[in-house]
């Protein structure tokens, strides 16, 4: 078999290593022989770079994205309040853990919980109003006082 023309040799004629295969060697020295005892995989003794570890870092939200999930869930169940209220109940101690981890402002937990506050104080009608009004959804809508100015 000509050896030139052995799909293990590449066109420098340098042996490719396979595991299993046969290798030539004739052309390499003792030292990388034993080196190709030790690793079957490559020949190269020197060690790579070690490649810097991933950190995988949490996923964190911010107000606007905790605002677009509570009236996500809201429309979802827009004919199940009760429901939509329970799950309100758990996303609002959910902020509350955000809250202390650092993750979320103090500022977007009083608007999530301003809007909270009225969807499970609101009656069925008021619900529907509530989950109809765009403002209401806006990331800097502030609650009416329900005071008149006084001049």
């Amino acid at each position: 078999m000509d050896m030139n023309r052995d799909s293990s040799h590449g066109r420098d004629g340098a042996t490719t290593l396979l595991k299993g295969s046969l290798v030539c060697y004739d052309c390499m020295n003792q030292v990388q022989m034993l080196v190709l005892l030790r690793n079957p995989m490559g020949w190269w003794p020197f060690k790579k770079s070690a490649v810097p570890e991933r950190v995988i870092e949490p996923v964190t939200k911010d107000g606007r994205t905790w605002l677009l999930e509570l009236r996500d869930m809201c429309e979802r169940n827009f004919d199940n309040p009760e429901e939509a209220k329970r799950q309100i109940r758990q996303m609002q101690v959910e902020w509350q853990e955000c809250l202390d981890n650092g993750s979320l402002s103090t500022v977007n937990k009083e608007a999530l919980d301003s809007r909270a506050i009225r969807l499970l104080s609101s009656t069925d009608k008021e619900w529907l109003n509530w989950l109809d009004d765009l403002e209401f959804w806006k990331t800097g809508w502030k609650p009416v006082s329900d005071t008149p100015d006084k001049d």
